[in-house]
């Protein structure tokens, strides 16, 4: 697996830095609107509030981090250099941003030209990261699990952006369309034919390298993307012609699939070779049995008929996938990815001349434990605030925006170690060779 990595094809710092310091601000205001809008946002999955808050974690946090992600990983991991990066970083970035804003102002007030200009906005971006990335992964083989499920991620992406776009297209014009089947396969597509497949693929290469666990089984990197992008393709097409029973059994399959990821990550991650958990593989445990729990609690409302009629239900089963397990995974990930970065680029600026900062020295651990704790209590939180609202939405809220302010002041903490190290190279003599 090491010997796919390509550390000096690596691109600006600023690439993926700009979508990692960007994505917290979007959690912070996930907190801020749920402070505002208290238990009503918490009264049905389908509130104006509700859908905003959603959206602002899976478009304003998950997405920044994934694409921020891929703009290191492809030319790493894959040997994918993406032309012009800066370029393509700048555009998505931009757009991504205002697209988002714009669709949370869309939701919140159900003005159909805003949900036009959140269409046009995140469609661009997205588009123009897909197209660039896809122009990248060309001829590139798969000849590892890595590279074969970064490309089907992809492919999923652009499924969950097709959908979304029917979606707001729809909201804008008030078509007679299918919303609540669209927003299921929305929803499937995002949550595992593109983020799903997405960790996996990310995960065949940074769980056994920095978790210093066993690879993963090999029938399970050959062909878990595969057998995703399938069953999520055969849902796709028997909820297009209303075929009910199929459709419920192929959602259910997806939904197992989904859990069989989870339960083998879990299991590798527990067989690491450390003496003690550092904070990026209790997130990372974090995320997987929260996975679990919202697949288990899925399946319970198919057949439980009590559970499946309380209203309550998707609010928690959200919780657990979004806050719980996406949130958590990517945490887990950027407090990898970010010191990695800073001591990557001040290594090669240093040049002999300042020797790089260890990596723990860029972040803390002690920092990183801390919002791990304060990501955790937010958690519990949320899930006590969909069955008890009126008591406790407030307190959720307000953890919830404490805990992505204190990773936005973690990653700006890494970014300070980043720029006193760079002005000190900036100054430094040129070392003379030894005689």
């Amino acid at each position: 697996m090491q010997a796919l990595l390509s550390f000096e094809q690596s691109p600006p710092i600023s690439a993926p830095l700009r979508f990692f310091l960007t994505a917290p601000l979007f959690g912070m205001l996930a907190g801020a609107l749920l402070l505002w809008g208290g238990p009503d946002l918490l009264a049905s999955r389908w509130t104006p509030g509700a859908l905003a808050l959603t959206h602002l974690i899976t478009v304003g946090f998950m997405l920044q981090v994934m694409l921020g992600a891929l703009q290191q990983l492809l030319p790493v991991v894959a040997g994918a250099n993406m032309a012009q990066p800066l370029r393509v970083a700048t555009v998505v970035h931009a757009t991504l941003g205002l697209g988002t804003l714009a669709l949370e102002a869309a939701f919140l007030s159900y003005r159909p030209w805003l949900f036009g200009a959140a269409a046009l906005l995140l469609g661009t971006g997205v588009l123009v990261f897909i197209v660039s990335a896809g122009r990248s992964l060309i001829g590139v083989a798969s000849v590892h699990a890595t590279v074969g499920g970064l490309k089907l991620a992809l492919l999923g992406l652009g499924v969950t952006l097709t959908l979304g776009l029917v979606l707001a297209v729809a909201l804008a014009g008030s078509f007679n369309l299918p919303l609540v089947s669209l927003t299921t396969l929305h929803l499937g597509w995002g949550l595992l034919g593109w983020g799903g497949i997405l960790v996996a693929a990310v995960g065949y290469v940074v769980v056994p390298m920095f978790q210093l666990t066993p690879p993963y089984p090999d029938w399970f990197t050959r062909h878990f993307a595969r057998v995703t992008v399938g069953i999520l393709a055969s849902w796709l097409a028997v909820e297009l012609v209303d075929w009910q029973t199929p459709s419920s059994l192929l959602a259910g399959v997806a939904t197992l699939a989904g859990a069989g990821a989870a339960a083998t990550t879990l299991a590798i991650s527990r067989r690491s070779k450390r003496a003690k958990l550092d904070p990026t593989q209790q997130c990372w445990q974090l995320a997987m049995a929260s996975t679990l729990l919202a697949s288990a609690l899925w399946l319970a409302a198919q057949w439980i008929g009590p559970l499946g009629t309380w209203p309550g239900w998707p609010l928690l089963w959200g919780v657990l996938m979004l806050h719980g397990g996406f949130v958590s995974v990517m945490v887990g990930m950027l407090y990898k990815i970010v010191p990695f970065l800073v001591w990557l680029h001040l290594r090669n600026l240093g040049r002999g001349k300042v020797s790089a900062p260890n990596m723990k020295l860029v972040l803390a651990e002690s920092a990183m434990r801390q919002h791990l704790w304060l990501h955790g209590a937010a958690l519990l939180l949320l899930l006590l605030a969909v069955v008890w609202p009126d008591w406790l939405s407030y307190l959720a809220a307000v953890a919830l925006l404490a805990a992505h302010a204190l990773l936005l002041r973690n990653l700006l903490r890494a970014l300070g170690v980043y720029r006193r190290h760079l002005a000190v190279i900036a100054v430094s003599p040129e070392k003379k060779p030894q005689p």
